[in-house]
């Protein structure tokens, strides 16, 4: 033991191991993840074990830079069109258990730093968790209160997930087989056009084909699939291949004529298919109409990869940042227009170390910043300035040579070590003071923890459904997004195989991500230490 006390180095491995092992063991369905590292510092903390000094605000600032990263493409892009409904109640979310959080310490008597890591631990939110740790200057016992909330976030948001569905007599599996979204797999058909008032039109002049955004991306000729080419025009007799999701499929294929048993033909989609990551400014922010691919660069965009959800573009969807686009066209011409969008996807995911650490130096160097107010002193600190840096490399993708794209595995990898280095020297920072925080704050901390895990998801369900007029599977899947929480999550897509609750969590998700941050820093502020 005293080896591990004297080798803070030494010490770490075993805790993060522990940690490690701990998160993985599931009771219903629930682990604690990479929070299981917290239990296990926060319990050496109590016997004097201390983490290597610096390596916890070294992964402080990797942790947060890549969540600004993950957040970056979706946080300012949520609060437009449909997935602003969303993103106000991810914001309503947070402020409710922000001021339960605030009002609940100022009754019961529970010191600020302890209130905003019982804030954090009851929304699932380890963001919150470092924000609050940078207001405190790394001192008090937020990690405290986080452990203690922890469980009452993530069992919470299940027992809601499962438990009020119930209550109110909803069948989610019902209602995900009722929902459009089960209709909507993408499917292709090969359809013999018979309509005469097609004749001699392009594919880019059918209104039938566009509304329903559904794509001709091939004609069949000689036995073989061609790609349409930018003079391609529709003629009786022709054999096309329409891609789109079923739903809307039917209607298209109604239109054009009905659909050919044929099936000795030959598609060669390795030669004359590519994914296309777009990075290009030209791209970014325009839609299919405005760029005019098939007349300029004779391709045609089948499908769009964006935040793991593939979706059939219509000719008026705008292009995102980092969108994988699935461009099917001859080979020279699937070369010009990758080198016009962006990359292709194996070039795009090498992994830049250049760029991540000059976003890194970037955004300690905004937490240096330190802004006056008379007597005030205001700065973003190591938890704040990487968040704000990697936030616009995310939306902006790119900022003169400093990319703003880490390929997934890369990107999770960096996050995951930043944060198991960040909890381990939090959680033993804080164990110092753990035995004697819960003999004097115990029953209130957990008081106010329930509270504060309880109210927003309430709260939560009843402005979706009344305020925002969403459905229920999209109000269930905002709320899990709302509050961060993947097991919630995981427990509404257990019960219905609808697509509908992720996609709204994913558009909740990245407003409710970064707002944590500012909210369990603003509790410290307004409580007071």
């Amino acid at each position: 033991m005293n080896v591990l006390l004297e080798n803070p180095l030494l010490a770490l491995l075993p805790v993060l191991t522990t940690g490690l092992l701990i998160g993985r063991i599931q009771i219903a369905g629930i682990s604690l993840g990479s929070s299981g590292v917290l239990f296990t510092a926060l319990a050496a903390g109590t016997l004097g074990v201390t983490a290597p000094e610096g390596v916890g605000q070294l992964g402080l600032v990797v942790f947060v830079y890549c969540v600004g990263l993950s957040g970056g493409p979706g946080f300012f892009r949520t609060f437009r069109r449909r997935g602003k409904a969303f993103a106000q109640l991810a914001v309503l979310l947070v402020l409710s258990g922000a001021v339960v959080a605030g009002v609940g310490a100022a009754l019961l008597g529970v010191p600020a730093d302890l209130a905003a890591g019982v804030f954090a631990g009851a929304m699932t939110s380890t963001p919150g968790l470092a924000s609050a740790l940078e207001a405190l200057d790394g001192a008090g016992r937020a990690a405290v209160g986080y452990g203690l909330a922890y469980p009452f976030g993530i069992v919470g948001a299940v027992l809601f997930a499962q438990m009020l569905p119930r209550m109110l007599r909803l069948d989610l599996a019902a209602l995900g087989a009722a929902s459009a979204d089960q209709e909507d797999r993408i499917e292709r058909e090969l359809v013999l056009v018979e309509n005469e008032s097609v004749r001699g039109r392009r594919v880019s002049a059918v209104d039938a084909v566009n509304e329903a955004n559904c794509q001709i991306s091939r004609y069949l000729l000689d036995g073989r699939m061609r790609p349409v080419e930018p003079d391609f025009a529709l003629e009786p007799g022709q054999l096309v291949l329409v891609v789109g999701r079923r739903s809307r499929l039917q209607r298209v294929v109604d239109f054009l004529g009905r659909k050919s048993d044929r099936t000795d033909y030959v598609l060669d989609a390795e030669r004359e298919r590519m994914q296309v990551v777009v990075s290009s400014s030209e791209v970014v922010g325009r839609t299919l109409r405005e760029l005019g691919l098939l007349s300029r660069y004779g391709v045609t965009i089948s499908r769009i990869l964006r935040h793991g959800v593939e979706i059939v573009p219509g000719p008026d969807d705008e292009i995102e940042y980092a969108d994988a686009l699935t461009a099917v066209g001859d080979r020279d011409d699937l070369k010009r227009f990758a080198g016009y969008a962006g990359h292709r996807v194996r070039i795009f995911d090498d992994t830049d170390l250049i760029s991540v650490g000059i976003g890194l130096l970037a955004g300690v160097l905004l937490g240096m910043v330190t802004v006056s107010f008379g007597d005030a002193k205001l700065s973003l600190g190591m938890a704040g300035g990487p968040l704000l840096a990697g936030l616009l490399l995310g939306h902006f993708g790119r900022v003169g040579p400093i990319k703003g794209h880490l390929p997934r595995a890369a990107r999770k990898l960096l996050e995951e070590v930043g944060l198991l280095f960040f909890l381990a020297a939090a959680g033993t920072t804080a164990g110092l003071g753990l035995a004697e925080a819960v003999g004097e704050f115990g029953p209130r901390l957990l008081a106010l923890a329930a509270a504060t895990a309880a109210v927003p998801l309430a709260l939560g369900y009843l402005l979706g459904r009344r305020l925002f007029q969403l459905d229920p599977l999209e109000t269930l899947g905002a709320v899990c997004g709302g509050i961060t929480s993947t097991p919630g999550l995981g427990a509404i897509t257990a019960a219905t195989d609808s697509q509908t609750p992720v996609a709204s969590y994913a558009a909740a998700y990245p407003a409710a991500l970064i707002l944590m941050t500012i909210a369990a820093r603003g509790l410290v502020n307004l409580l007071g230490v």
